[in-house]
């Protein structure tokens, strides 16, 4: 394919942008490719500004579950923006839209906008440190939980597909306090507890892990978060950014009937536009000022373009066929794993909903460190011919594909045919 003009676009942006992109995985520095630059996105395709066409397995890392450009989505957006593009004052679609989002996750009973995953979970955090009174936090290793300072021990995402080491820019005292445990060890967790227990303000974990690629909780584990966090007060956050309205309307912990203390989210509540939110209990919620005593503000929060995306994109997920999506995703990624498997090469294909992930390795995967037997010389061959061929899979080995109610069966048949043509 000709990427002449993505190459042109991307060796300006490295003079004006740190690595010429906004956020750091987008460079496809780990798979030995450059950036496309996208024109416009339809349906479960994008098109690069060289004419390019792509089967997008990405979906701008999560939101767009519904396929890009939406028309009811579209609609809501563009007569939102006839009204205005902010207020920087409550709109009506905030209130409709945390009705919506309380409705559909019981363990949400008060709700508050943000921008960013990132703003959520860091003021999640601020808000269980205030509630217990207790400053540390467990989370678990290669889970991510946006770049917040407490966060980057340990994470996942960006921070792995690049082998930043450490956290450097953050000071040693600020990540003092953050214990990790492998993602799927209780033991270990048990052990922070028996050590830490009437310090530890919070749990964060990712309830299915999506962020070292797609590590699926082991029967038991989020249960027994949840009862290490009853016994000795401290918070259950879940982080739904990812899963939330995808791994079920009620998110994953409708899935797997875990109760929160306090939730997360971003990417889908937001139908593609910048968007975070947490709640939780009204207890908990009635904490955050103006009602309470712990500050949290943000200019741009429950901006009204979001919210009327978000809110389009929610009503239409309400009554959406998510058992036959996972189905049809299912069939998908197993045909795609037999594929890679007649190959010769080692090959692990987890699945859950709508979203799987290529691991080229012998065994399961069940924590960070499995990860990292995968052969990353594999995973670069496969993604570089997928995107010769028009399919855009993520361009790290350390994030989940994604997959839309618009992906047709003709789009699974092309990628499974151009996974059928690479060679290792």
């Amino acid at each position: 394919m000709n990427t002449n003009t993505s190459q042109l676009y991307f060796d300006k942006a490295s003079t004006l942008i740190p690595g010429g992109v906004n956020s750091p995985v987008r460079a496809c520095h780990n798979v030995d490719s450059t950036p496309l630059f996208i024109f416009k996105g339809q349906g479960s395709h994008l098109m690069d500004v060289d004419g390019n066409t792509y089967i997008d397995f990405i979906l701008s890392w999560g939101p767009m579950i519904l396929g890009h450009s939406h028309p009811l989505v579209t609609a809501a957006i563009q007569e939102a923006a006839a009204r205005g593009a902010s207020y920087g004052a409550p709109c009506p679609d905030e209130v409709t839209l945390a009705e919506e989002i309380t409705a559909a996750l019981p363990s949400v009973e008060m709700l508050r906008m943000v921008n960013s995953g990132t703003e959520a979970t860091m003021s999640a955090l601020r808000l269980a440190r205030a509630v217990t009174g207790r400053d540390k936090l467990i989370k678990f290793t290669g889970c991510y939980h946006g770049h917040a300072d407490s966060f980057l021990a340990a994470a996942g995402s960006g921070v792995a597909t690049l082998a930043i080491p450490g956290t450097p820019g953050v000071p040693a005292h600020v990540v003092a306090d953050t214990l990790l445990a492998p993602y799927n060890d209780l033991e270990q967790t048990e052990e922070l507890f028996r050590t830490h227990g009437d310090q530890i303000a919070a749990v964060i974990v990712e309830p299915v892990a999506a962020n070292m690629g797609l590590v699926l909780p082991k029967a038991g584990f989020l249960e027994g978060l949840r009862a290490l966090c009853t016994k000795h007060g401290a918070l259950l956050i879940f982080d739904e950014v990812i899963t939330g309205f995808r791994l079920a309307f009620a998110g994953a912990q409708g899935r797997f009937g875990i109760v929160p203390d306090l939730t997360t989210f971003g990417k889908i509540v937001g139908g593609g536009l910048p968007v975070g939110a947490f709640g939780g209990k009204k207890e908990y919620m009635q904490r955050i000022a103006p009602s309470g005593d712990v500050y949290q503000a943000g200019t741009l929060s429950g901006n009204p373009l979001a919210m009327a995306a978000g809110l389009a994109t929610l009503r239409i997920l309400k009554s959406a066929d998510y058992e036959a999506l996972e189905q049809r995703s299912a069939t998908f990624a197993n045909e795609l794993r037999n594929i890679l498997e007649g190959k010769g090469v080692p090959i692990q294909m987890p699945t859950i909903a709508s979203m799987f992930c290529p691991y080229f390795c012998e065994e399961p995967v069940t924590c960070f460190a499995d990860t990292q037997k995968a052969d990353a010389r594999l995973f670069t061959t496969f993604y570089k011919h997928m995107r010769d061929q028009g399919i855009l899979l993520a361009p790290s080995a350390y994030e989940t594909g994604m997959i839309s109610f618009v992906h047709s069966e003709m789009d699974f048949e092309r990628t499974l045919n151009a996974a059928s043509q690479v060679s290792f």
